[in-house]
């Protein structure tokens, strides 16, 4: 299973996460910092996600980003399924698998953790793209 991690943050609180895609909002969207009655709440408030939502342009950026993963996402038989089931035997414990990948030392470290981890190869079975 392929994971995407989202995480949200202010840069006056510190540097941008290393990320593979990075989208900074601070010069494109108006700030609701800047109307005193949506100051202190935050993004987990109805006030604030209306306002943002209804921001012209944000609902946009938000099917844009998602077409980004999707780009992302969209692997093949090889590298994306390889990389796959590497992470899958690692983050499940199973270092017999994992011993395969050359990864049976980290898979090791993730044995005792009990992790149930599914794995869907969308496209493993399709025909060769031929390029």
């Amino acid at each position: 299973m392929l994971v995407v991690a989202i995480t949200s943050f202010g840069y006056l609180h510190g540097p941008q996460p290393d990320a593979r895609a990075c989208y900074d909002l601070r010069h494109q969207f108006r700030d609701p910092h800047l109307r005193p009655e949506l100051r202190y709440l935050t993004a987990q408030d109805a006030p604030v996600r209306e306002t943002v939502m209804a921001t012209d342009g944000v609902l946009a950026l938000v099917h844009a980003i998602a077409a980004t993963v999707d780009a992302y996402l969209a692997g093949g038989r090889h590298r994306s399924a390889t990389v796959a089931d590497a992470l899958a035997a690692v983050l499940s414990g199973d270092t017999e698998t994992a011993a395969a990948y050359r990864v049976a030392d980290l898979a090791d470290r993730y044995k005792a953790r009990g992790l149930a981890v599914d794995v869907h190869h969308r496209d493993l079975d399709k025909d060769v793209v031929h390029r």
